[in-house]
């Protein structure tokens, strides 16, 4: 699975294309079997999405300082590689996840 990422987060365009196709699929099996609207699901899905990237982002980032490739004139403290595509993905797979667990509660809790 982490090799898949890998592969897909190669280009912006094809992280961007897996982005939209995993967030479709989960909107979609919200609307279907949980009864979300389709804007309800869209809007869920966002909000989960960006509360999620924010829990990721710290996930694997190494300072320069602690790579020993220190660029001159920035912060030493900066990340040497970020993975922001590798981590759009992870957060969309996770948040497709999330997003059917809250949305087959909503029921039980009588939302």
């Amino acid at each position: 699975m982490i090799n898949l990422v890998k592969a897909l987060s190669a280009s912006l365009w094809s992280t961007l294309a897996t982005v939209v196709v995993i967030s479709a699929i989960a909107v979609t099996i919200g609307v279907t079997f949980f009864g979300l609207r389709v804007s309800g699901g869209l809007a869920l899905y966002f909000v989960i999405w960006w509360i999620l990237l924010f829990a990721v982002l710290p996930f694997g980032v190494r300072s320069q300082a602690e790579s020993g490739e220190v660029v001159a004139g920035s912060e030493p403290g900066a990340p040497a590689v970020h993975g922001l595509q590798e981590k759009a993905i992870w957060t969309s797979l996770v948040a497709s996840v999330v997003l059917a667990i809250a949305a087959a509660v909503f029921p039980l809790a009588g939302l």
